[in-house]
């Protein structure tokens, strides 16, 4: 039923309803490297889609120390949160390459999300999923040692890797300090496991990618940590 923009968006695709109405009530923008799209009690209340591009998400404790909990890429949304509640921000969203976002006011989101059920049951479902997480990664951080929280990062960065059974890699390979900021340590302490790993056999870098030769190990590593903290 729609041609424009919106309908291009992967959330919004839904035959049943006809998005034309909302074109005019969205904009679009394009934005640079390291650009601050939304940041930590900001007011607004517009839900961002990634067209292209990519961002970085953080936050923030109460001493200042940041927290990666995530990057974003083409067809993924943030900001609904206070789109639902009106509450200010609660992160930071910082674009790592140039890219170009649908802006989409909140009265806006709520009304199409409230005009179709498939759209409101897609909410509903990436919700929980995004609740599931951060429940599992604060799971983490209460009962496992970096070390743990260390595999536990890279399995869940990782995806198979083409044409080596049994093995996963991570591309492009992170840098060390946002290893580190992503499971709350140090830098030194990233590279000093990394120097383990590798003598073990269980990590190996290649052109352009870090490569996870025994995921089974690091996972078998974890489930047992977390066996001896319950």
């Amino acid at each position: 039923m729609s041609s424009g923009r919106l309908a291009t968006i992967p959330f919004f695709k839904e035959p049943e309803i006809d998005l034309t109405p909302y074109e005019t009530r969205c904009h679009w923008r394009r934005f640079d490297e390291n650009e601050v799209l939304v940041d930590y009690d900001d007011i607004s209340t517009d839900v961002y889609f990634l067209a292209t591009g990519e961002v970085r998400i953080l936050n923030r404790t109460q001493s200042g120390k940041e927290v990666i909990l995530g990057e974003m890429r083409g067809g993924a949304f943030f900001g609904e949160l206070s789109a639902i509640d009106g509450v200010g921000r609660s992160a930071n969203v910082t674009a790592l390459t140039r890219g170009e976002v649908c802006v989409v006011p909140a009265n806006v989101f709520r009304q199409i999300v409230f005009a179709s059920e498939a759209i409101a049951d897609r909410l509903f479902r990436l919700l929980a999923k995004r609740v599931r997480e951060l429940n599992t990664r604060l799971m983490e951080h209460a009962l496992l040692d970096l070390r743990h929280r260390l595999y536990s990062e890279l399995l869940r960065l990782s995806v198979p890797r083409a044409g080596h059974d049994g093995e996963r890699v991570v591309t492009p390979p992170p840098y060390h300090h946002v290893l580190a900021a992503r499971i709350g340590c140090r830098r030194e302490q990233v590279t000093r496991e990394f120097t383990v790993m590798a003598g073990e056999g269980l990590i190996d870098r290649t052109r352009g990618a870090l490569v996870l030769r025994r995921p089974d190990i690091l996972e078998a590593r974890v489930a047992e940590a977390l066996r001896e903290d319950g």
